[in-house]
């Protein structure tokens, strides 16, 4: 008979009137990692929330069993106590704040004055630090100090300073580089000896069927099946059915009817210094161009400078000492500032959709027509909500955003829908030059498909288009030509028929026995 330290029976939350979660069932065995997949807004992190106390009893329908005693958490304290801790796809975590303080927040260390105790806080910060492979790390510097891979380790650090049986993790591995995202579920697998059960959501369907002893598949909020490793096939194909309903024999669509033209888009000795320090350059004498109905790929490891390449040149966002040219159809073009770049034809779409890229207290309509509101939706001052309307209608059935109205907050959408608005928001500017950086991170392959798409409709629609991606078949699936930057220079160029991920780390070592 299995051991089940967790069952979630009948599960049902609604959203003002839409079902979220319908009759979901979830059980997990003690020390397994269990994966919950399914596609944006399929309910995966609305039924943590409940699990969690997020959302709390009484707000949905259904009972939580933990440890064979049935839990009504009002709150995220109870659940906490009980050894269920969460830990969210965006941190929780004060910048400002030392790593010591980060991770004893809200569960402080005091004497027995009830005053914090900072040389045993410190102490213990050290000890749960060295849980987590970062021993020789200094508690004392601010959690700012630490790149994105350890904070996300440090957040696992600040769960294990509580008492925790039951560790969920919602995309841990959704803004690391492949060698931290193995670290992390080399990470889970440690735990999983030390008898500590964990709950995955992750996209990342290679790293579910690295780690996880079991998957659960929720879609369109209900429980589709659960797979058990060593029973069940739990291959990446096996894992999409379930999720999308069928299967996708093709990840990346053909791109069909496109005429590529002439070059639209023309970046020439661009040379942008670091923002921190004016000694040191980021990007060095790189030259770019693309052409009408051309998709451009920018590829390379982590820190090769593609981001700050993009933000250089859309509206100078990121350096200083920027040198350089940027032509638009043959005619050099001032990008100084955003405004700028949208007069003149260039969007920029994130790869932070949160930070950069929406207001998420905004609703849909509002972000969707943010960007082209002085242009095209106002007139003296004066803005036209009628035409927003239209335009956030057309577009949201454009492609495909799971909404019930145009009017919702768009921090309540899930992340693939939340990426689609900001991509609405850049086409309704009417651009001749689209860069797109990391534009299916952190989203479903279903909703990445959709995306795909969209990048091919704007290439036969004549568009420039750059895609930058940390996944290399994305970027050998969706590109015609590709360039390779590393330490901020053009490594090499490489066209469709040529592109491998092996040549692309080959244009890498050979430019870097080049600096040697």
């Amino acid at each position: 008979m299995s051991d089940y330290i967790l069952e979630m029976n009948h599960i049902t939350k609604e959203f003002s009137g839409v079902k979220a979660l319908d009759d979901v069932n979830l059980q997990v065995e003690r020390g397994e990692i269990h994966a919950i997949c399914g596609e944006n807004g399929a309910g995966k992190s609305t039924l943590m929330n409940v699990l969690s106390g997020v959302y709390p009893y009484g707000s949905y329908s259904g009972d939580i069993v933990y440890n064979g005693e049935v839990c009504k958490f009002r709150n995220i304290k109870e659940s906490e106590r009980k050894g269920i801790v969460i830990i969210h796809q965006e941190l929780a975590l004060s910048p400002l704040l030392s790593v010591a303080e980060n991770i004893f927040l809200g569960n402080e260390q005091t004497s027995t004055k009830g005053v914090i105790d900072w040389a045993l806080t410190r102490k213990r910060a050290e000890e749960v630090l060295a849980k987590v492979g970062l021993e020789h790390e200094n508690v004392n510097l601010p959690i700012n100090a630490f790149g994105v891979g350890k904070q996300q380790l440090m957040e696992i650090a600040k769960a294990l300073a509580k008492k925790v049986d039951l560790l969920i993790l919602d995309e841990p591995t959704a803004a690391l580089n492949d060698e931290e995202s193995k670290n992390l579920l080399d990470l889970m697998l440690g735990l999983k000896k030390q008898g500590i059960t964990c709950i995955m959501i992750s996209h990342k369907l290679n790293e579910i069927e690295y780690v996880a002893d079991s998957i659960t598949i929720i879609r369109d909020g209900k429980t589709i099946e659960t797979l058990k490793k060593g029973q069940d096939d739990i291959s990446e194909n096996r894992i999409i059915k379930g999720m999308v309903g069928r299967e996708l024999t093709n990840r990346y669509p053909v791109r069909e009817g496109v005429t590529i033209g002439d070059t639209i888009f023309e970046v020439k000795d661009w040379n942008v210094y670091s923002p921190d320090d004016d000694e040191k350059q980021v990007i060095k004498d790189v030259n770019i161009h693309v052409k009408a109905g051309e998709v451009v790929g920018l590829a390379g490891l982590m820190g090769a400078g593609r981001t700050e390449l993009a933000m250089s040149i859309f509206g100078r966002n990121y350096g200083q000492k920027i040198s350089g040219k940027v032509l638009v159809n043959g005619k050099e073009v001032s990008t100084k500032t955003v405004n700028d770049c949208i007069e003149n034809k260039i969007a920029y779409v994130s790869e932070d959709r949160k930070t950069y890229g929406l207001v998420l207290i905004q609703n849909i309509r509002e972000n969707m027509t943010m960007a082209a509101r002085r242009k095209y939706f106002s007139k003296r001052g004066t803005i036209n909500k009628n035409d927003e309307i239209v335009a956030a209608e057309e577009y949201r059935k454009k492609i495909n955003v799971k909404t019930g109205s145009i009017e919702q907050e768009v921090g309540s959408l899930s992340g693939g829908n939340q990426q689609k608005v900001v991509l609405s928001k850049w086409m309704l500017t009417q651009p001749d030059v689209l860069i797109l950086d990391e534009p299916t991170r952190g989203i479903d392959v279903g909703a990445k498909y959709e995306i795909y798409c969209v990048i091919n409709d704007l290439a036969k629609a004549g568009k420039a288009v750059i895609v930058i991606s940390s996944e290399m078949p994305e970027v050998i699936g969706t590109c015609d030509r590709v360039y390779v930057l590393n330490e901020g220079e053009i490594a090499g160029e490489l066209t469709k028929e040529e592109v491998t991920q092996e040549k692309i780390m080959q244009c890498i070592m050979a430019h870097n026995r080049k600096d040697d």
